[in-house]
């Protein structure tokens, strides 16, 4: 019976007839086989859409197929490729083998040159292979795969299959080299500009190509080909069994890709890409049986796996061997050394940079940034609020929303990848299992990993909290601003908010807003409406939220003693400096609004809902209610926040892209959950290609930059663990040769050597003279180093500083700290570190929290001043540093104090020391703050608290006493319950958690 008068067809028997007629074919001596007919040129002139594409997107790794699949995009599209046969190697072999010519082909496909060497036989089972898929594809075998195919082939030009010489090598003399060379060419030529036989498997295989071969953004193309890999080798903290054992590993067939910085390996039938190794200062090869327990074994290492590979023989295992060294070392050399304070990075010279001051500016690149992304997205982040707004006041509904833009660029076909830190829930409430679950409800294209996996990975006290965004590996931000609830801010620093959302430009209205209703929100940008929104709350009116939700919560269980508890009971907030260094940063008493977007009438937010927050009143709750307060903001002040970011654009952002990637990488490994196909392995792009700027941030000025960090095995799977953030900062400080400014959330420094080690502190103390637990308690601390040495001199060398601002709030004057959470050093106006990493212990010793930064070494200048003479200022530093001064002096717009030279006595005594102490004094006189020095013990504090305060007793003289305040500077209070012991009470859950977790 035809197939054609069955009304049904068995698609499984067919597919075992197809089986059957390969196995058929295959057994055929191809020798015999003689066709009429030709074959079919190329014609690039020809109606596929993709003759037009010059290159291959990068996109194309996350699309990878089945090696034999007929439809996949192998070449250039109208690039022809060009083979030359250059030399034959003639090896002299035992009479019972005869003598073996090996051919150097070497292959040109557009910007892409590579060689291959091969033996006549090769040639000749490469011919047999494409005369038996001549026979088959004339087949009509009835299966999809095979009818596409046919169909791929029908209608092209028929010419003359190329023949190879039938006389063999042994009967040709040394003079008729030359001859078989052309005529091994001349095949190649005419069967690479038949694509019926350039796109079969076998072609691409006998090429050693690959569908990753010819993308621009992976760089020059190495050696490819197919191997047998042995399971195992990765480390894996808390796993012994890695594949080493005999018992444990087994053999499987991958294709082998190497490129410039790192290897990878895909499984031939899926096309998946199934691991990459990247290349680092650990990366060695190694050949023998010794090396790799393997008969004719290839042993590759790094700092994360051992690979072991089994080749035909022992020449061929030192040919693979000898092909990656050299192609690594003449296009990855970088990758392989030991860079500047033991970093992975090296230092990138001439490299695009810029600076933030508080998250206003920072919010708003990231969000333009994204916006402009065509491939990839990377986030990684200590906390991420799905929900915040990108772009303040709320003006353009939810169009700027962190979620709604991630979802708009992932049905745009962009690759969003975001690592969370998976916290303990008991100890930390920032619910990142909430913020996974809604960034990975919003498109297939977002993929979220938490990490790490506490049980498996016994990992419970330290935490991720590097905080990186990097858009398609070419613009990375790098520094201490999350994307996450109560960050944003700009240099007003408010205390409170303005109401819901009414514009005017120049005092006309636009259009006929009424207030924030989630219609008029989304009329405001008419093109966002096809976006699906049920999974994206959306914002309701102010009022709607507060009638409700006004005074939300509790505030959180006290321990036994609390000190924020004896601190809040009479609305004295700020005790955070109790542990802090704060500085820098920039408010007024009651200020105009400077919003940026024109004047603002209403009740315009910046905060909604859960960003509207005071940590150190009360702890987040509800966070799947994002937009639901959860403190009573009309009586509770919001805490200001001040900090440091930056963006770095070309190979510096490759390098942040590269430690992204290492951690994804690794995570997808260890845990089990991330092995499957859908959260794909990445890949770095070169550097080669890295000048190639799609997009560029505004403002960026160029300097030598080097990407720093801390990360160790159990947060990027490394065999060593590196500090080169803490090598860094010890580095400058000690080399300074003028000043050193620091903002930091922390300031947990000088070793002891049994309960801190990391020697920031010290680093100090030594470069004015040379820090302990605290700045300043302890013969060990700095204060205490230059006490001894000094006396009351020290004063003259060193300023600790906090910030502290106020504000009316329904009538009644409030004050609040500024919460410093900057992680910055500026030295003499020409090098600057800005990051993550607090001065601490658990940020600076590379084995406890990840971390990352970056250090900006400038290399153009400005005229400046500095200590009473000229002085070439570095731009990039130099502008930070007076930001930074006008912020937090005050002088944003008042530039009739000279704040040029930070080491002249007129500056440091006469405006630096002084307004802080001046805004201190007030400070204590209209509120009575706490810290404050008069308190030494609990007894002194319980007195302190029920003296009056003049803000309640007199609000009218307060308020001019809070005239004379300019800025947020404040000095630090150094003897605040300096009598007290206060570590945990025995018993208690903090008494139980190890020292380590607080320094």
């Amino acid at each position: 019976m035809s197939l054609r008068n069955k009304p049904r067809v068995n698609t499984s028997a067919l597919q075992r007839i197809a089986a059957d007629m390969s196995d058929l074919i295959g057994s055929l001596d191809s020798r015999e086989l003689h066709f009429e007919g030709e074959e079919v040129e190329y014609d690039a002139s020809s109606g596929d859409p993709r003759a037009q594409e010059e290159y291959i997107p990068f996109s194309a790794v996350y699309n990878t197929q089945g090696f034999k699949e007929p439809n996949i995009q192998t070449y250039l599209s109208g690039c022809p490729i060009k083979a030359q046969v250059l030399e034959v190697e003639r090896f002299t072999s035992t009479t019972r083998v005869p003598s073996i010519n090996l051919y150097t082909i070497e292959l040109t496909h557009g910007e892409f040159t590579w060689q291959v060497k091969r033996k006549f036989k090769h040639f000749q089972e490469f011919h047999r292979e494409l005369l038996k898929y001549k026979a088959f594809i004339r087949i009509p075998l009835p299966t999809r795969r095979h009818t596409f195919r046919r169909q791929n082939v029908k209608g092209e030009e028929p010419r003359e299959m190329p023949s190879l010489p039938r006389s063999s090598e042994n009967r040709i003399r040394e003079e008729q080299f030359f001859g078989r060379r052309k005529q091994l060419e001349d095949y190649l030529t005419k069967i690479l500009k038949m694509p019926m036989y350039r796109n079969y498997h076998a072609t691409t295989e006998f090429l050693d190509i690959s569908q990753l071969s010819f993308i621009h953004d992976l760089g020059p193309k190495g050696i490819e080909g197919m191997i047998m890999k042995r399971s195992g080798g990765h480390r894996i903290p808390g796993l012994n069994c890695c594949g080493q054992g005999r018992a444990c590993y087994r053999w499987s067939k991958r294709w082998l890709i190497v490129k410039d910085s790192f290897l990878l390996y895909m499984k031939p039938d899926s096309g998946a890409i199934a691991f990459v190794l990247l290349v680092d200062k650990e990366f060695r090869i190694k050949v023998g049986k010794k090396e790799t327990e393997t008969k004719y074994g290839l042993r590759i290492d790094n700092l994360s796996r051992t690979l072991i590979l089994k080749c035909n023989s022992y020449r061929h295992a030192r040919w693979w061997a000898g092909a990656i060294e050299e192609f690594i070392q003449k296009h990855g050399t970088n990758f392989l050394k030991d860079h500047r304070f033991g970093s992975y990075a090296a230092v990138q010279e001439n490299m695009l940079a810029k600076w933030y001051v508080n998250a206003k500016g920072y919010f708003e690149d990231v969000a333009n940034a994204m916006e402009e992304a065509k491939e990839e997205i990377f986030i990684t982040d200590w906390w991420l609020s799905p929900e915040i707004f990108l772009k303040r006041p709320v003006v353009e509904g939810n169009r700027w929303r962190l979620d709604c833009i991630l979802k708009r660029k992932a049905q745009q076909g962009v690759r969003i990848f975001i690592m969370l830190y998976k916290e303990v829930e008991l100890a930390l409430g920032i619910n990142s299992e909430y913020s996974k679950r809604t960034l990975m409800s919003l498109h297939p294209n977002i993929k979220v990993m938490r990490h790490p996996d506490h049980v498996s990975s016994s990992v419970y006290l330290w935490a991720h909290h590097e905080k990186l965004v990097i858009i398609d590996q070419s613009v990375a931000f790098v520094g201490g601003i999350d994307l996450a609830y109560g960050r944003w801010d700009d240099h007003e620093h408010r205390l409170t908010d303005v109401g819901s959302v009414k514009r005017v430009t120049s005092g006309a209205p636009l259009g006929s807003l009424p207030a924030a209703t989630s219609e008029s929100m989304e009329s405001l940008h008419p093109k966002d409406k096809n976006e699906p929104n049920k999974s994206l709350p959306i914002l309701k009116s102010a009022d709607d939220i507060d009638s409700r939700l006004k005074g939300a919560g509790k505030p959180r269980k006290p321990s036994r003693f609390s000190l924020y508890r004896q601190l809040y009971q009479r609305h004295l907030q700020d005790t955070d400096s109790v542990t802090s260094m704060d500085s820098a940063s920039n408010t007024g008493s009651i200020r105009s609004l400077q919003t940026g977007v024109g004047e603002l009438h209403g009740e315009t937010r910046f905060w909604h809902g859960k960003d509207y927050c005071n940590f150190v009143f009360k702890d987040w709750v509800q966070l799947d209610k994002p937009f639901a307060d959860f403190i009573d903001r009309y009586s509770t002040p919001r805490m200001p926040w001040h900090d440091i970011a930056s963006v770095v654009h070309g190979k510096a952002a490759r390098d942040v892209a590269r430690h992204f990637i290492q951690r994804w990488n690794f995570t997808k490994i260890m845990k089990s959950k991330y092995r499957s196909l859908s959260y794909p392995f990445l890949l770095p792009k070169s550097q080669t290609t890295a000048h190639e700027l799609r997009y560029q941030v505004p403002g960026s000025v160029h300097a030598n930059v080097q990407l720093l960090r801390s990360a160790a095995d159990w947060s990027a799977g490394i065999k060593y663990h590196e500090e080169s953030i803490h090598t860094a900062y010890v580095y400058v400080i000690e080399n300074s040769k003028h000043y050193i400014y620091v903002e930091n959330q922390f300031f947990i420094s000088c070793a002891d050597d049994k309960t801190v080690f990391n020697k920031v502190g010290d680093a100090i103390a030594q470069r004015i003279l040379k820090a302990h637990r605290t700045m300043c308690r302890g013969e060990n601390s700095i204060l205490g180093q230059l006490k001894a040495e000094l006396g009351n001199q020290w004063i003259n060398y060193i300023s600790f500083c906090g910030l502290r601002t106020h504000a009316d709030l329904e009538g009644n004057l409030v004050t609040e700290l500024i919460y410093v959470h900057s992680k910055l050093l500026i030295a003499d106006d020409n090098t600057v570190i800005i990051g993550s990493a607090n001065i601490n212990d658990r940020s600076m010793l590379g084995r406890r929290d990840s971390e990352m930064a970056i250090i900006v070494q400038d290399t153009e200048t400005v005229p400046s001043v500095m200590d009473g003479e000229e002085y070439q200022a570095g731009r990039f530093a130099h502008g930070l540093r007076l930001q930074c001064f006008r912020v937090v002096l005050g002088y944003l717009d008042d530039p009739s104090e000279d704040i040029q030279d930070p080491v002249s006595d007129k500056f440091f005594k006469e405006v630096w020391v002084s307004t802080a102490a001046r805004n201190a004094t007030i400070y204590d006189k209209v509120f009575r703050c706490l810290p404050s020095d008069e308190v030494h013990t609990l007894i002194q504090l319980r007195e302190f608290r029920n003296k009056p305060r003049l803000s309640e007793e007199d609000p009218i003289r307060a308020e001019e006493e809070l005239k004379k305040i300019r800025g947020f500077l404040v000095q630090f209070p150094f003897y605040f319950l300096s009598e007290e012991n206060l570590l945990p009470s025995v018993g208690t859950k903090e008494a139980i958690v190890p020292v380590e977790v607080w320094t």
